[in-house]
């Protein structure tokens, strides 16, 4: 009989963080901290390039005929900037509100999966997460998932939402009350700068052949259905790009196991089909 592999044995050896996918500290496994200065420099960093682009949502709001007071109150109720772009886009287009509404929620949606992996990372008081679900976005995911520990992804995902928060508002304030005085806002191309700034932040992050699968998959999703559905809709079509391809890793997996010399399951199908015979 061939020797069973049990879970455990399969993630012997390896990191606490890469054997189950959470921080070290979270699985009783000691890792090497990282100064708190240090994530507070990088959270700081992420937050002011990308808060810096709100004046680039402020003047498009603006521009789309949406009033000063409008447009703050999307950024301080709605806080998710590719969706306030989105609905500002659609309306300056001459798109039905209701329309350019449900491409915003489209595209918005890709925050509650965030959450779901936020809230087992940081594990927050009950009393914190209302407030805390507020500034789950692209950039604050990213910093804390980046965060070997629970207390720098904690630090990491406060300090990345608080600066982002109040420098964005603070952007888009000033975008709207400027939108005249700077004219076009595609010839400033400042609408690119927070897609930059993540793209700079997943790049590291993309070292396996999986990853890489993942991303270009999902950016040939995304790029050649945008010219023909929705706004918002090619973003939540590419991110079927994951579970597509672990579909097609685990089939090979499997495979290989069947394959496998001595296999039980083998020797099982081997059996009946020489009884048939």
């Amino acid at each position: 009989m061939a020797e069973q592999t049990t879970p455990a044995d399969m993630t012997a050896g390896l990191p606490a963080d890469i054997s189950t996918g959470l921080p070290a500290d979270m699985t009783g496994d000691r890792t090497p901290e990282k100064p708190d200065s240090a994530v507070v420099r990088d959270a700081l960093g992420v937050g002011i390039a990308v808060g810096l682009s709100g004046f680039a949502f402020g003047v498009t709001s603006a521009g789309s005929g949406l009033t000063v007071l409008q447009t703050c109150a999307l950024s301080l109720l709605v806080f998710t900037g590719a969706s306030q772009f989105a609905l500002v886009g659609a309306l300056a287009g001459g798109g039905n509100p209701f329309t350019a509404a449900a491409g915003a929620f489209f595209l918005g949606v890709r925050n509650a999966f965030y959450g779901l992996r936020l809230s087992q990372l940081l594990s927050l008081p009950r009393a914190l997460r209302p407030f805390a679900a507020h500034w789950v976005i692209d950039e604050t995911t990213a910093v804390s998932l980046a965060q070997p520990t629970r207390r720098a992804a904690r630090i990491g995902f406060t300090v990345t939402g608080l600066s982002l928060y109040v420098l964005w508002n603070l952007t888009t304030l000033l975008g709207a009350l400027g939108a005249e005085a700077i004219g076009d806002t595609d010839a400033w191309g400042l609408d690119a700068a927070g897609p930059a700034v993540f793209l700079a932040l997943l790049a590291p992050m993309v070292r396996t052949n999986t990853e890489r699968a993942v991303a270009g998959i999902a950016v040939v999703l995304g790029l050649g259905l945008l010219p023909v559905l929705p706004a918002g809709v090619p973003v939540l079509v590419a991110a079927l790009a994951a579970p597509a391809v672990l579909y097609v890793e685990g089939r090979k997996a499997a495979a290989k196991e069947d394959a496998r010399p001595g296999d039980t399951r083998n020797d099982t199908q081997n059996e009946a089909q020489r009884e048939e015979r």
